[in-house]
């Protein structure tokens, strides 16, 4: 047998088996796959199935894919295979529920011009060439028309969430209203300080895919019937009438989303010269009390371990900014379907939520501080110039505070005798479902998403999941859950948590140290600064021997100060940088060396067992 298999005979065998398994497996395991990823990237969610399942009418996909037009662009043809393979993989769940057709539309054909019919988008390779076409149109019984017009490339993660969405749209076609009341420009507006317009908040474009958006003015005296979800962003001043309208909706069953702030960064109203400084806080601190909450009042929370690390300017270190958070998975409730598996969400300085004392009602956190926390006054955030002085005042109290709550359960109107002409209202529920959120600034743009222009579209690039965490908590309050699934499969990114906590660790052990020198070079340059200073400038400042003597002392102090100070600055990173040298050297020199000494050992077993 060993003989055959060295023979020229044995290599022919050995050749012709390969082929035939390569055959079998092209013919009979197309469809085969084992996924190996963590978090199961190439595997379709149970959201996905449950969603492919309700499927009550056929739904007909069109993928628009130039297969001859891009031969010279591996990494569109690689991702338009993914695409392939993934709506193949609904069509084998599906079942005769959904069609799915392939089309390459070949320049100045009818499939071209049925592409163009569609919406889609053909991006030309070259000025006066073909254009390619790399997008999807799904189509219900009804005839209701669904497109993503172009996959983009660098959105590879979202494809599922994306083709998942379109179904569920033609599927369901009537879409849950969410009711909007802002006190901020969501929906784009003026800019009174660049004198421009600005356009509306990505956050507000991503919903509006998915809900119809009812906007309600601040003064409402009832919230429309047809309204399943009312989301509040920055409730400021709210008259009474408005309130009332709030309470009675959520007593009747409606469900909240509520966004307040203690002091709201994207509050921009511009300050009138001798006007009083302008309150940037929201609350709803008598529905909340009737709901058995509260945001702790004129006070914003700073956290030394999440705290973000951010720009001073051209030339400038970067410092970190306490009341900047971006909060890892550790600070999301994992079993709570609109936060669970997301991967971080950024705030800016947010507020503090917490349970009142003998409330019926359930209050559950959902996102939560670490224990590294502690309040600032809010009047602290109005002149703050350097946010590294916030990590240097920061004095943990051990405690987690919470930014996010559901709260559910029996409760009280908040105006039980009703208010003036109204006064039928009800008193009471069984079960309310409100979600709060101690800050605004987290739905701006600038927290959680960078926006390009392609071809004239808005195509978001998020670098944080406030968006998904937003949309997951509005599909769950207006009874959608399929999607949650896939949406919160979350960003792919793995964050360098050693790293962090060794940093942590540094900054605990060396930022007294660097205080205290600190505050010794400056007393020793002033000292200078006394020393050297003349009663008379127009005359040259003559110094006794002693005096010379102690100049060359301070300025000696200076320099072993300064020394001192760069070696514990350099320290801070010590320990990272030996971690990147250990993990180095076990990747370029202790694998291989294991490995080859595995061999080594093999070849000796085996010729001593030979031998």
């Amino acid at each position: 047998m060993k003989k055959l298999m060295y023979s020229s005979a044995g290599l022919v065998l050995i050749a012709l088996a390969f082929l035939a398994f390569n055959l079998f497996a092209g013919l009979g395991l197309t469809n085969a796959r084992l996924d190996l990823t963590e978090q199961k990237l190439y595997t379709i969610s149970a959201g996905t199935e449950r969603i492919l399942a309700e499927l009550e009418e056929p739904i007909e996909l069109s993928f628009f894919y130039s297969d001859s037009t891009a031969k010279e662009l591996p990494a569109l043809r690689n991702y338009a295979r993914r695409v392939e393979e993934m709506l193949e993989a609904y069509q084998r769940e599906a079942g005769d529920k959904l069609k799915l057709k392939i089309i390459d539309p070949a320049p100045f054909s009818e499939d071209e011009d049925k592409a163009a019919e569609f919406g889609l988008q053909g991006i030309p390779l070259q000025q006066g060439g073909d254009s390619v076409y790399f997008g999807l149109a799904g189509k219900n019984a009804q005839g209701d028309i669904q497109v993503i017009p172009f996959f983009a490339l660098d959105q590879e993660e979202f494809l599922e969430y994306e083709l998942s969405r379109l179904v569920q749209s033609l599927a369901k076609p009537q879409r849950p209203v969410v009711g909007v009341l802002s006190g901020l420009q969501i929906n784009g507006g003026f800019d009174m300080l660049a004198r421009r317009p600005t356009p509306p908040w990505m956050v507000m474009e991503e919903i509006r895919q998915l809900f119809q958006i009812e906007s309600l003015k601040s003064d409402v005296d009832q919230i429309p019937e047809s309204v399943s979800v009312l989301l509040l962003v920055h409730p400021k001043q709210l008259p009474e009438q408005t309130l009332y309208a709030i309470d009675q909706f959520v007593l009747r069953g409606g469900k909240l989303l509520a966004f307040v702030d203690p002091f709201s960064e994207a509050d921009t109203q511009v300050e009138m010269p001798g006007e009083m400084a302008i309150d940037k806080s929201s609350s709803l601190a008598p529905l909340f009390q009737a709901w058995g909450l509260r945001m702790v009042p004129d006070k914003v929370l700073g956290d030394g371990s999440y705290a973000m690390s951010v720009s001073m300017g051209e030339g400038q270190r970067p410092v970190r900014h306490a009341a900047w958070l971006s909060l890892p998975k550790g600070a999301l409730d994992q079993e709570d379907i609109s936060t669970a598996a997301l991967e971080n969400l950024t705030v800016a300085a947010a507020g503090i939520l917490e349970p009142l004392e003998g409330a019926k009602t359930r209050f559950i956190p959902l996102v939560q501080s670490s224990q590294y926390a502690m309040p600032f006054d809010v009047k602290r955030f109005g002149m703050l110039q350097n946010p590294e002085e916030l990590i240097r005042e920061l004095q943990p109290t051990g405690e987690r505070y919470t930014l996010a709550a559901r709260i559910d359960g029996p409760a009280q109107s908040a105006y039980p005798d009703g208010i003036e002409g109204r006064k039928d209202g009800l008193k009471s529920a069984d079960n309310i479902n409100v979600i709060a959120v101690a800050d605004t600034d987290l739905l701006t743009d600038r927290m959680w998403v960078q926006v390009q222009d392609f071809f004239g579209q808005r195509i978001p690039q998020p670098w944080a999941d406030n968006a998904s965490f937003t949309i997951n908590a509005l599909d769950n309050l207006a009874g959608s859950e399929a999607l949650i699934s896939v949406r919160s499969r979350g960003r792919f990114t793995r964050p360098f948590e050693v790293v962090e906590t060794l940093q942590r660790e540094a900054e605990v052990r060396f930022r007294e140290k660097e205080q205290a020198l600190q505050a010794r070079l400056a007393d020793t340059e002033q000292k200078l600064a006394a020393l050297q200073q003349s009663d008379d400038p127009s005359k040259v400042l003559e110094l006794t021997p002693e005096q010379q003597a102690t100049l060359r002392q301070f300025v000696q102090e200076k320099l072993k100060i300064r020394k001192e100070l760069r070696e514990v600055r350099y320290q801070l990173n010590a320990d990272i940088e030996a971690l990147g040298r250990s993990l180095k050297f076990v990747n370029i020199a202790l694998v291989p060396l294991l490995l080859t000494l595995g061999v080594l050992a093999l070849w000796l077993w085996r010729r001593r067992r030979h031998g």
